[in-house]
């Protein structure tokens, strides 16, 4: 059986958007790129609890983020695709040190900067670690 990439790929006009994106993930765990939440922001954990954005500030205060960098933190699979203007998705994989989790986070792009609107972390399964980014055709 024949296996195709479920992985699309970013349009070459969005490759300066996904490198600066990039550098801003995993978020909350990049001291030198701030995160800003749009006011209206929440998100979806690993384990499937949703957050407010005021819990997710307050859990930032009582405990600070580990550096992604500093914890040797790997991130890969980027792809960035945009949904609207000014709006995009990004995706990737994450793994901290044996926990792996599929990322994504819909960004928007205001006069001040980069907005967060959404984010959500799904655990990968040891499992799916085996398989490749495929599916059957």
């Amino acid at each position: 059986m024949a296996s195709t990439s479920v992985l699309p790929e970013t349009a070459p006009e969005l490759l300066p958007i996904l490198d600066d994106l990039h550098r801003r993930e995993p978020i909350f765990h990049r001291p030198a790129f701030p995160t800003t939440m749009s006011p209206d922001y929440w998100e979806v954990g690993a384990s499937g609890r949703r957050y407010s954005r005021d819990f997710i500030l307050e859990t930032l205060t009582l405990h600070p983020p580990i550096d992604a960098e500093v914890a040797h933190w790997q991130t890969t699979d980027f792809v960035l695709q945009q949904l609207a203007p000014n709006t995009y998705l990004l995706t990737y994989t994450l793994d901290q040190t044996g926990r792996v989790t599929r990322r994504s986070t819909l960004w928007h792009k205001v006069q001040e900067g980069w907005q967060i609107l959404y984010h959500q972390g799904t655990i990968v399964s040891p499992e799916a670690l085996q398989e490749a980014n495929t599916v059957p055709t």
